[in-house]
């Protein structure tokens, strides 16, 4: 199954085919519970969320309740670089029925502004 929430991806899949062992319901409230949990995560030197930030580039819920998150930086210098990938970890961890998270992080492609939702720029004054 895959559902796209603005410009993020969640799929929930097993390694062998692209449906899901775990039902449908579960995994929307699972998708809706860990978006969440990632907005509880900020850039400290920016007043928003990663998730609106654009931060996130993927999120794979595996069979076995395993999280697969791709997420970048506003800047591959950030200073939290070392430590932001372990706060989404945590984020995440804590959502129920959530067995294992992996936080990879990337970029390519490089973040730009234009990956922030509209919430995001309002906040900001980008709009």
């Amino acid at each position: 199954m895959s559902e796209t929430a603005d410009k993020h991806e969640i799929q929930a899949r097993d390694e062998t085919s692209s449906a899901s062992a775990i039902p449908a319901d579960e995994i929307a409230r699972m998708s809706d519970d860990i978006i969440g949990a990632l907005k509880t995560v900020y850039d400290p030197e920016i007043p928003v969320d990663i998730y609106e930030l654009g931060l996130i580039y993927r999120i794979d819920i595996e069979d076995d309740r395993s999280v697969k998150i791709d997420m970048t930086l506003t800047a591959p210098g950030c200073p939290v670089a070392g430590e932001m990938p372990g706060w989404v970890q945590n984020a995440v961890s804590a959502v129920e029925g959530v067995s294992n998270v992996e936080v990879n992080m990337v970029f390519d492609p490089p973040w730009t502004p234009d990956r922030m939702s509209e919430e995001a720029q309002v906040a900001l004054g980008w709009y």
